[in-house]
């Protein structure tokens, strides 16, 4: 990556904040001055009095390499010659208060393993990428009518080596590559990777953005992982967090001895849930750091999406708060006006150069428009986390089957404003901590119910409208909650009841893909249509998904209790055969084996608003698939061979 002149246009672009490449401009460059190799360090801070470059080639001396301000509006530059990469620097800042500060390079591209806090000098440049067939196709393809079924991974505790240790990202690569293909997953989500001091925080309380932390491994690792996945088919999308960072000393508070990337209302500036500083949307060079950093992921390491952290807390002044910790906004309202227009320009900017990059919301209100285009009124986002679908569904599947009939409209209420955006259904790692229990131990009854009450689960979040997210140990039936300081318990699959989910998952995925229906309209009534929403007493709900062809659809039906059904009329839109195309039910998945082998024939009965209906065998606790037996159609020699090609 080339350096960025310190040209007035450059500088401009910042301070207004529309340098969408500044980590061009600041950070550690390997460049030549006069036919001498060196590093130009750089970096913005207005209020300083004084800079210098600290590091282990002087001691970690100050004054001995002193910055010159090269720009009145704060921008110090250095030139070091033949300065070695990876060597390890930090920037001492004397403060108009009298300060010394050890700073880490907010725009540093690498850094010490911790608990050591330097920065590194690093060259993205070297790596050789494989992976342009998979950014041809990104390029021309919309993945809007594609399946999206995301794995999503903390990659310090997927898996763990035999002594604790974790494995690097080149370690990694053939482990969990080969098992995402396997599993029939799109897309990995990995949870943030940007450099963070503390462990526990799982990577959402950074201090090196640019940075990917060096706890797996170095920037090329990564880039190999990377490669890896695309040339096997699997995009990968990054955790991003940037309505907050880590208040440690090292890192962005209080960068220059005053509040730079933070906002200067104590107020406004804290995030007293986690501890942490809120980014200042009303300062254009926050702007320019931010988003360039969101185009940075995508431009070095070649990412096919972003899910942002925490939307909610962005838009909103009071969220979160009580009353006296937030003052509204100049009109009297309680949005984040600045954050409000500062997302719409990102999304804008990722969608001008990136066309066919996802970028995910994590919001949970209910604000509109989240993912419409801007000119429209929305937000821009591509896809938004379905929070109310996963909050009303997770408490109804903890009830006793005896009580859903009471409660199902946690079922249904979800189609009520289905299509409202473009939702991916998500059963994250949030909802397996914290004494919320794992998805397996959530489920009620006895040890083959849980089994079968979250077979049932997945069997209708695979047929409910919008894209997929799983964490990590819900496939197989982690049976503790996720805990980030070692492995998942893969000696699960020794025994036979989670050995039969995984499979069952492995299944489910692989149909999911394989079925157009289940995805090529994803986001507007014409996939989908109701049959029965009304059975509350049996707990059974019954659906459409349609395909683009009106000629193609799929019956879907649930059944949220322990009861069988043995002859349960549902309505059916044509005349003909119609088959079981699949059922959670089957005892190679751990179910009783109830089901409908032999082809189910309509009748001239009108039933459900349809005119005609069919009689199927409902298994208990279960999700089935019904498709009608489409005829094959007579087609001649010379097109037949067309069609083979």
């Amino acid at each position: 990556m080339k350096a960025l002149s310190l040209e007035p246009e450059n500088i401009n672009l910042f301070q207004e904040g529309r340098h969408y490449h500044c980590y061009g401009l600041f950070g550690a460059h390997l460049v030549a001055k006069d036919g001498i190799p060196g590093i130009q360090f750089t970096l913005w801070a207005p209020h300083a009095a004084a800079v210098y470059l600290i590091g282990e080639f002087n001691d970690w001396q100050g004054s001995l390499h002193p910055f010159s301000l090269v720009d009145p509006s704060g921008i110090w530059s250095l030139f070091f010659p033949n300065l070695k990469e990876e060597a390890l620097y930090k920037y001492e800042i004397h403060t108009s208060q009298g300060k010394i500060l050890h700073k880490a390079d907010p725009y540093s591209f690498f850094g010490e393993t911790r608990p050591g806090t330097a920065s590194k000098v690093f060259n993205l440049q070297k790596y050789q990428w494989h992976d342009e067939e998979w950014l041809s196709l990104r390029s021309r393809n919309s993945l809007y009518n594609a399946p999206i079924n995301i794995y999503e991974v903390h990659l310090g505790s997927w898996k763990r080596k035999d002594n604790g240790d974790f494995y690097t990202y080149r370690e990694l690569a053939p482990l969990l590559i080969s098992y995402v293909v396997e599993m029939g997953y799109t897309h990995i989500e990995l949870l943030p990777l940007t450099e963070h001091p503390f462990d526990g925080s799982w990577g959402y309380q950074s201090t090196g953005y640019f940075a990917v932390t060096s706890r797996y491994g170095t920037p090329e690792d990564f880039m190999y992982f990377v490669d890896s996945c695309h040339q096997k088919g699997i995009g990968i999308i990054l955790d991003w967090v940037p309505g907050h960072f880590c208040s440690d000393a090292h890192g962005l508070a209080n960068f220059d001895g005053t509040p730079l990337y933070e906002y200067q209302d104590p107020q406004r500036a804290i995030n007293h849930q986690w501890g942490t500083r809120n980014f200042d949307f009303t300062k254009p060079q926050v702007w320019s750091f931010l988003i360039s950093n969101a185009l940075f992921w995508l431009d070095i390491y070649h990412l096919d999406g972003l899910r942002v952290d925490a939307v909610a807390f962005m838009l909103y002044l009071d969220y979160g708060k009580s009353s006296d910790q937030w003052t509204p906004n100049c009109h009297g309202g309680r949005e984040n006006l600045e954050a409000i227009a500062f997302m719409k320009r990102l999304n804008e900017t990722i969608c001008h150069k990136y066309p066919n990059v996802l970028v995910f919301a994590e919001e949970s209100t209910a604000w509109p428009l989240v993912t419409k285009p801007t000119y429209l009124g929305g937000l821009g986002y591509s896809y938004k986390w379905n929070m109310g679908w996963m909050n009303d569904m997770l408490r109804y599947m903890e009830m006793d089957p005896i009580h859903r009939k009471w409660h199902h409209e946690l079922v249904t209420f979800s189609f009520m404003y289905a299509f409202s955006e473009n939702f991916v259904l998500p059963l994250s790692h949030d909802e397996v901590v914290h004494g919320k229990k794992s998805l397996l131990n959530k489920m009620p009854g006895d040890y083959w119910q849980k089994f079968a009450n979250l077979r049932a689960f997945y069997g209708y979040m695979m047929a409910h409208p919008g894209k997929k997210l799983l964490f990590m140990g819900g496939e197989f039936g982690q049976f503790i909650e996720w805990r980030d300081d070692q492995g998942l318990d893969w000696l699960l699959l020794d025994y036979d009841m989670h050995h039969k989910l995984h499979e069952y998952v492995r299944f489910l995925n692989h149909f999911y893909s394989a079925e157009r229906l289940l995805w090529e309209i994803d986001h507007d009534w014409d996939g989908f249509q109701w049959i029965d929403p009304h059975d509350s007493q049996q707990s059974i709900i019954t659906f459409m998904r349609k395909s683009i062809n009106p000629e193609y659809f799929m019956i879907i039906l649930c059944n949220f209790t322990p009861v069988v059904r043995e002859a349960y009329r549902i309505g059916v839109p044509q005349l003909g055969e119609y088959m079981e195309a699949f059922n959670s039910d089957l005892s190679i998945f751990g179910g009783s084996h109830q089901v409908n082998n032999t082809p189910l024939m309509a009748d001239a009965i009108p039933w459900h608003n349809q005119p005609y209906s069919l009689t199927v065998k409902v298994p208990p606790l279960a999700t089935i698939y019904i498709k009608p037996k489409i005829r094959k159609l007579r087609t001649s020699k010379k097109k037949r061979n067309l069609l083979r090609r």
